[in-house]
């Protein structure tokens, strides 16, 4: 047995991980309907202006406004209508004072047009007459070419996500493919020979592996590619082998092996390997946790246990893996509520307290670092300062939401 003896906060934690962790250069081209999610590698620029001609912003007739000036519901202007124009189609005509062309919304606006009167501020008489009840100004529900985008703007810059409203904003260039960085390609490796993937039957002291989707899940959720590999022996030849053909990923991250047991060698594989930035981390749970570098390649190892696994993935994997990823820090949804019991907590240890929120209130949903309904069952979590070791029933806490 090898205790971890010395611990750092998990600020410090975090800074060494963050530190260690560059941005991917690497990019790829994708169609623009798999965009969304993905972080934009060059600039648009419009080569063109959207519009790409003035329109009709109602459904209507488009007149040239002097032609309305003065009409009333007892005195209306009567004009004459010379073509119709749809969605699609183009006028043919230039319209002069006198006349109108009834148009649909969204339709190229005819030469000499300079408004549109709403549909229902006109009554149509005697076949090609239409009767103005209002009158209109110039460009009043015209909209005005490139008045959306102006050929030559600065659309959208590098590094901005892409939202549904961005893709629309390339869409409207009519471009179908762009370039995007590529997402980080982490490798999973579970650890352990009392590890089995789900689907097989258990066999005398073996449990299923449940960090391996686990992890999985928070790696897609937050921009990564996730790369399950088979589980690793605890056998440091073997698993040394293991590791190796994991450092063509961006980053590593084990699933067990973090402890201090004598077949907890994730530590010694990282050691002789890399170099080890911390081992231990002053939270509960997740106190067993490994960070450091192989090569260029950051590696986390995370405690066996799925709590914990889960909890300190929230804490480490999830700003590592953005970073990388080049996407914005991720901020949880949180309620502030008042706690329906007393805490207790470990003095000296940040801890990250799973709760449900019921009533308005924050009710207990932690059982043990081993037990995945310690978060299943939970809405989010409460931080517990190192320095406070009680929380009393009825103060606010901050629920920061799954």
């Amino acid at each position: 047995m090898r205790p971890i003896r010395d611990t750092i906060p998990i600020g410090e934690a975090l800074a060494l991980a963050m530190g260690a962790s560059v941005p991917l250069d690497r990019t790829e081209q994708i169609d623009l309907e798999e965009s969304v999610g993905r972080v934009l590698a060059v600039p648009v620029v419009a080569d063109q202006d959207v519009p790409p001609f003035n329109r009709a912003a109602m459904d209507g007739y488009a007149v040239v406004a002097d032609s309305t000036f003065g009409a009333s519901r007892m005195e209306p202007c009567v004009l004459t209508c010379v073509e119709t124009v749809h969605t699609g189609g183009m006028p043919s005509k230039m319209l002069v004072t006198g006349q109108c062309t009834q148009i649909a919304t969204g339709a190229p606006m005819p030469d000499g047009a300079d408004a549109v009167v709403m549909v229902e501020e006109t009554d149509r008489r005697n076949g090609d007459q239409v009767a103005i009840f209002t009158p209109v100004y110039p460009r009043q529900h015209v909209g005005r070419r490139g008045a959306d985008i102006a050929t030559g703007a600065k659309v959208l810059q590098p590094g901005d996500v892409l939202t549904p409203s961005r893709v629309g904003s390339i869409a409207a260039l009519g471009i179908g493919r762009i370039e995007v960085y590529a997402k980080p390609r982490v490798a999973i490796l579970s650890t352990g020979n009392e590890i089995i993937a789900p689907g097989q039957p258990l066999g005398p002291g073996q449990i299923y592996d449940i960090n391996r989707f686990t992890l999985g899940s928070v790696i897609r959720e937050h921009g990564g590619v996730a790369v399950a590999l088979p589980t690793a022996p605890d056998n440091l030849d073997e698993l040394s082998k293991t590791v190796d053909a994991c450092l063509e990923h961006d980053i590593l991250v084990f699933s067990g092996g973090s402890s201090v047991g004598e077949r907890d060698l994730t530590v010694d594989v990282m050691r002789l390997k890399g170099e080890i930035l911390f081992h231990g981390i002053a939270v509960k749970p997740g106190k067993p946790t490994v960070f450091g570098t192989i090569g260029t390649t950051p590696v986390l190892g995370m405690p066996g246990y799925p709590t914990s696994c889960l909890s300190n993935a929230y804490m480490l994997l999830v700003p590592v893996l953005r970073r990388l990823a080049r996407l914005p820090e991720h901020r949880f949804r949180s309620v502030s509520v008042p706690t329906a019991q007393r805490i207790v907590s470990t003095p000296g240890r940040h801890q990250f307290y799973t709760v449900r929120v019921v009533d308005g209130t924050a009710v207990s949903a932690f059982k043990a670092s081993g037990d995945i309904t310690s978060m299943s069952q939970a809405d989010g979590y409460i931080e517990i300062p190192a320095q406070t070791d009680i929380v009393e029933e009825g103060e606010i806490v901050e629920v920061k939401l799954f």
